[in-house]
């Protein structure tokens, strides 16, 4: 009796692995929508009519035009602790609602094979340890993101609006990422991410501990960021909360791991991209 209802929850797991990846998804997207939309609401309502003061004298302009430009030069805006931490839960959230989906094949692969390893008296460690170890590996990414937006920022290359704020700046990003889907590192780690059991026999097949399916969990989100880090600086091109962009780049990620075309996706998307940060670079100089 107790091996008929182990066997009959072992049997449902797949399916609970895969209504707890699309709740989480679901939330995290959820909050990307919330917060998109919280972030275009607040300057409208920051807007206020500039209304004339009747009581107010006119204000003499002559011999104020260098006054007014040092008013009107652009500031550095210091991020408070609290802001960092917002913008790193922003950009960590964001990274479990985009990788989740394309992460998923792998995880019920993992959930499968420790269905049969149970059955046979040796369970692997809880689906849960490898899928957190893959998403803690994009939630240090996320910290990268996080000071590289600050940086970028502080250097004037990015508005408060989270978008670039040159073409220049815009094109460059574009050609980095066009020519890195053109590298051998883009290829291995792309191999890696469309062949999950190819990456797990390389690295010593699924494990027993907790600890060990954590790491190679985690070894593998790294493959996944070696594989889309430069995509992922696209964002910053379009938006880092334009909610269409980032489920276009969302949809390329999981095309480029599951479609069977081999290197052609990354090589067209890469051509696409260099053609397009060379026009907006060459609209720059002309």
């Amino acid at each position: 009796m107790t091996d008929t209802v182990l066997e009959t929850v072992l049997r449902r797991d797949r399916a609970i692995v895969a209504v707890a990846l699309a709740t989480l998804t679901v939330f995290a997207w959820a909050y990307i929508f919330w917060l998109a939309d919280s972030m275009n609401m607040e300057p409208a309502m920051n807007m206020e009519p500039a209304i004339p003061n009747p009581e107010m004298p006119a204000m003499d302009m002559s011999g104020t035009a260098m006054d007014f430009g040092s008013v009107m030069a652009p500031q550095v805006h210091e991020w408070s602790v609290v802001e960092f931490a917002f913008i790193f839960t922003m950009w960590a959230v964001m990274m479990v609602g985009m990788m989740t989906p394309s992460v998923a094949p792998m995880i019920l692969i993992y959930a499968h094979v420790g269905r049969h390893a149970a059955l046979k008296g040796r369970p692997l460690a809880a689906t849960g340890f490898f899928a957190g170890g893959y998403l803690l590996a994009w939630v240090t990414f996320s910290l990268v993101a996080t000071i590289g937006q600050w940086g970028l920022e502080k250097t004037f290359l990015l508005t408060p609006e989270m978008v670039s704020a040159s073409h220049a700046f815009s094109g460059f990003i574009l050609v980095a990422a066009g020519l890195y889907q053109w590298t051998p590192q883009k290829d291995a780690c792309l191999a890696n991410c469309q062949a999950p059991l190819f990456f797990i026999q390389q690295h010593g097949g699924f494990r027993r501990d907790a600890f060990g399916s954590m790491r190679i969990g985690f070894k593998h989100g790294l493959y996944c960021i070696g594989c889309c880090w430069a995509v992922m600086g696209l964002l910053f091109v379009g938006g880092v909360m334009n909610v269409l962009w980032i489920a276009a780049i969302a949809i390329f990620i999981l095309a480029e791991k599951i479609l069977p075309a081999g290197r052609f996706l990354p090589r067209l998307a890469g051509t696409i991209l260099i053609s397009a940060g060379a026009w907006l670079l060459a609209a720059t100089v002309l």
